[in-house]
């Protein structure tokens, strides 16, 4: 029988493939998986973000600009979390419980900041560097894809 993480390894495996469906059977067991249009409605919200950005360089003073230019010089010195998987984005165990982490908070390597949801399966999602929460990018109750930025680290 099929364990969880084999049934989580297909779906990251279907991510992003031409791949609609797979579908396994045995010992009465029945797993389907459809894959989503990986250019569906979360990705054109992206979209929209991207381009609203250069009308809003274009209007800006140049002070403005050269702090843009810090600000880019230090998000290179940031660890970026994505998403290891689809899956709905939230950012405590339950919604009666505390949040994982918050702006400022100091976090381990292996600290979970958040949980996937995907399948009606809670996946752990860790830091993966310690340091310092400077940036929650996804909104709680968020569907997220494959590689979206969740949050910003800055390494210790």
């Amino acid at each position: 029988m099929l364990q969880s993480k084999e049934i989580i390894d297909i779906i990251k495996n279907m991510d992003g493939t031409t791949v609609d469906e797979v579908h396994y059977e045995q010992d009465g067991l029945v797993v389907k998986v459809k894959n989503q249009n990986p250019y569906g409605t979360s990705e054109s919200g992206v979209v929209e973000k991207k381009e609203e950005k250069p009308t809003t360089k274009k209007a800006e003073p140049s002070s403005d600009r050269d702090e843009e230019q810090v600000q880019a010089q230090s998000d290179s010195d940031v660890h970026t979390v994505t998403a290891p998987m689809v899956g709905m984005f939230y950012t405590s165990p339950s919604p009666e419980e505390d949040v994982f982490v918050q702006v400022g908070d100091t976090v381990r390597e292996d600290t979970v900041v958040c949980v996937l949801e995907a399948m009606k399966m809670f996946n752990d999602v860790h830091a993966d560097v310690d340091g310092e929460v400077v940036e929650i990018i996804a909104n709680n109750g968020d569907l997220v894809d494959f590689g979206q930025p969740l949050f910003k680290v800055k390494p210790e």
